[in-house]
């Protein structure tokens, strides 16, 4: 047997692999769901109930879907003009100088540091700040923990798009500026939707990356089930509430927290796919 099969052999069996390891999750996560949807029905998606007390058990989703859609959108707001200011920096401004590579560098550093870093830093360095200029009375909310959520999916933007910007050709510049454009002139026309659905792209990753984080915004979301009616209102995402209650839980509860752990898987599958259909229809 030659090289070439010996490596289609190993590519295909790593390929099924992935798809039999994601077939498992699906399968798993279905089957520990059936209860909860047997007793609730799909109005379970759309229910704001969350009373574990025995004998009167109402479980919905709808507080954490709310919360996680809440605040991953409010960081991607906050974080898009400082990460694609900076992907501009590195990728077009001062691109190959050593400016660019420090600061590159610090930017992989921050994609790096564990979600519970940043935690800890939004719980006794964020919190306390927005308290004393009263921005939160209680220190707790949709603000904390999307704020947080924004410095963290920074890196993952700022990284993605600044790689592609940099690869826009310098033909295309050149040819602008030999038509007598301006630096900001050939950045709006050329290199932006030369390089936009990159960029775009790189919003998509990191809008999923907020949607999935769990441990920053379990210690500064607030934790209480309800759907939040501001940024300065507690609240719940999928994913806070599961790693909350999880290990307590048990039967019906336990069902219904696998329930919004498939929830959030699909969530996220249809915003990798609408991202995806976006891109394409962009290129």
């Amino acid at each position: 047997m030659n090289s070439d099969k010996i490596t289609k052999i190993v590519l295909i069996s790593v390929s099924f692999i992935i798809l039999i390891v994601a077939g498992g999750m699906v399968f798993s996560l279905v089957g520990g769901a059936i209860p909860a949807f047997k007793t609730f029905g799909f109005g379970f998606i759309t229910s704001t109930q969350w009373n574990p007390r025995e004998g009167q058990e109402q479980y919905g989703a709808l507080p954490f879907i709310a919360g996680t859609l809440i605040t991953s959108f409010v960081a991607l707001l906050i974080s898009f003009p400082l990460s694609f200011s900076t992907s501009l920096f590195l990728g077009e401004y001062y691109r190959n100088t050593r400016v660019a590579k420090v600061l590159g560098t610090m930017v992989d550093l921050l994609a790096g540091i564990p979600s519970i870093v940043y935690g800890l830093w939004g719980f006794y360095v964020l919190r306390p700040f927005l308290i004393s200029i009263g921005f939160e009375n209680q220190g707790f909310g949709v603000l904390t923990a999307s704020l947080v959520l924004a410095i963290m999916i920074i890196p993952y933007a700022t990284s993605l798009s600044s790689e592609i910007i940099s690869m826009v050709p310098n033909d295309l510049k050149e040819a602008a500026y030999s038509l007598g454009s301006t630096r900001y002139e050939v950045i709006k026309n050329v290199t932006v939707p030369a390089a936009r659905s990159g960029i775009f792209a790189g919003y998509i990753l990191a809008f999923g990356r907020a949607m999935g984080e769990t441990m920053a915004v379990t210690m500064l979301i607030g934790n209480s089930s309800k759907v939040p009616n501001g940024l300065f209102s507690t609240g719940n995402s999928m994913a806070s509430i599961i790693a909350n209650q999880f290990g307590e839980a048990s039967g019906l509860k336990l069902s219904s927290l696998i329930a919004i752990g498939l929830l959030l898987f699909i969530l996220t599958g249809i915003v990798n796919a609408i991202g995806k259909l976006i891109i394409k229809k962009m290129s």
